[in-house]
């Protein structure tokens, strides 16, 4: 099932004060990248000015997603995965970060940054979490199926029912946080050699399960997942699916994360200067 986006939704977006820098708060983007260099171009050009730190994860790309990106962002933080999969690119990205708040958005062009400037202000006026959502007022998708769709919904009612809450969308990737809060997700620890949990897609899940469970406030900001502008999609709706399940499962057995292996410093590094 198709759904084209409300065109009034990005005229919102472009009459918004969409420069952060008069906020209160620095904001690192966080952006796992593999094989992704069409794809950057359109990702600059939708992003809001202002956004004091880019930190592109790149997966070993093949293409030239590295050399683009530093066209694009000169002054970005570039780095690569220490492993495979997303979950590790997003955990590289997070101990990278050295802002007030994160943002992790795709490199395909998929989640909008136009609407990074939603999910700030949701932080500002007070939740801990941002969790973006397909599914409430205001939010939709072009590129989900049917098929999918049906899943993501199954997927949210089983997490809800184990974390006691009313999310929409647990599986879209479209999120921001607090900084100071890293530690409450525990990653896998990025230097160790052999894969682990959460390297994956079902990265995500993982992020949205333990934020709920922490105790933290969690609020959904409605978005728009757009089709990915170039290239195929890595993702495989039932090995995927399945991975997702089974962290919903293993979370369930785990309520509450242990400390993060990231060892982030006690007080903040200095954010990096404006683009």
């Amino acid at each position: 099932m198709s759904v084209e986006a409300p065109e009034n939704v990005y005229d919102e977006y472009a009459a918004a004060e969409a420069d952060t820098s008069a906020r209160t708060a620095t904001v690192s983007v966080v952006i796992p990248a593999l094989n992704e260099a069409a794809n950057l171009p359109e990702v600059a050009r939708r992003m809001p000015p202002g956004i004091d730190e880019i930190v592109l994860v790149d997966g070993n790309s093949v293409d030239n997603t590295t050399e683009v990106a530093r066209e694009l962002w000169p002054t970005a933080k570039i780095i690569t995965q220490t492993r495979r999969g997303k979950g590790n690119a997003l955990a590289c990205g997070f101990r990278a970060a050295t802002c007030d708040i994160v943002v992790m958005i795709d490199a395909d062009g998929s989640t909008d940054p136009a609407e990074i400037t939603l999910f700030i202000d949701a932080l500002l006026d007070g939740a801990d979490v941002a969790k973006g959502t397909r599914f409430a007022g205001g939010g939709g998708s072009s590129d989900i199926t049917l098929t999918r769709r049906i899943g993501s919904r199954t997927l949210a009612a089983l997490a809800n029912r184990k974390a006691r809450a009313s999310f929409t969308d647990l599986c879209y990737g479209y999120m921001a946080f607090w900084r100071r809060h890293v530690d409450t997700i525990a990653l896998p620890d990025v230097d160790a050699s052999n894969a682990q949990w959460g390297d994956g897609f079902e990265i995500e899940t993982v992020l949205a399960m333990r934020f709920m469970a922490s105790g933290l406030r969690v609020v959904e900001v409605p978005s728009f997942e757009r089709d990915r502008i170039h290239g195929e999609s890595n993702l495989n709706a039932v090995s995927d699916g399945l991975r997702i399940l089974r962290t919903i499962l293993a979370e369930r057995r785990s309520p509450r994360p242990l400390l993060s292996s990231l060892a982030l410093p006690d007080a903040p590094l200095p954010c990096a200067p404006p683009l």
